[in-house]
């Protein structure tokens, strides 16, 4: 394997481990700082995907249901989806604001499922001291992936929530330099400005139908 193809590999890896552990958490405790948080996720991810066959071998329904049932305690999924659609999320309805979001989530599964097969025994995370003051509402954690190879830069943007669900909670990651909601802002502008909003729906729910397709095939 050549050394572009090992970045590309450790990438998908990475970007696994992160969506996983965007939206498969226990609900937080609102006083949980928010490195203590991503370091405690990350290592319950880590350890989940060891010792659970289904999930090392990618599949799509286990990741699905798991990220169901645990109804995404740890993510502002809407303002996630919001700022990957940019601003045609102000004119989106209701109705369609949902279905944007639930086939997001499924591509964001989908896609990064298949890359937990790569997770490795001897995979660590290696959280970095955090910068600001405990004052922040918003804050940048800073982690490493480590294992075979050079180590995987993954860092989580989160804010601080009041009220009911009260809690740190993620709303963009960046794998090897790439934040992930900007990366898809971009597909989903052209296909806004092509189709509409049903537009990217339909597009977005047509990529999933075929990553289930494939899936099933493989």
């Amino acid at each position: 394997m050549n050394r572009r193809d090992w970045t590309f590999l450790n990438l998908r890896r990475a970007a696994a481990l992160a969506v996983v552990a965007v939206f498969a958490g226990p609900a937080l405790a609102a006083d949980e700082a928010p490195d203590v948080l991503i370091r405690r996720l990350s290592t319950e991810v880590l350890d989940t995907i060891k010792a659970d066959k289904a999930l090392q071998s990618g599949d799509v329904t286990k990741v699905i249901a798991l990220v169901d049932t645990k109804i995404m305690p740890n993510v502002n999924f809407q303002r996630m989806t919001a700022s990957a659609v940019g601003p045609g999320w102000r004119q989106a309805t209701p109705d369609q604001q949902k279905r944007l979001q639930d086939e997001f989530k499924t591509l964001l599964v989908r896609t990064y499922s298949g890359a937990l097969t790569q997770v490795t025994s001897e995979q660590t995370i290696l959280v970095k001291p955090m910068r600001g003051s405990g004052d922040d509402a918003e804050v940048t954690v800073r982690t490493e992936v480590k294992g075979r190879g050079d180590p995987i830069q993954l860092d989580y943007r989160l804010e601080k929530t009041t009220g009911q669900g009260a809690g740190w909670k993620i709303y963009n990651l960046n794998v090897l330099g790439v934040w992930l909601v900007e990366q898809y802002r971009s597909q989903f502008a052209q296909e806004i400005n092509a189709k509409g909003l049903d537009g990217l729906i339909t597009s977005l729910a047509e990529r999933n139908k075929a990553n289930a397709s494939a899936k099933r095939g493989g």
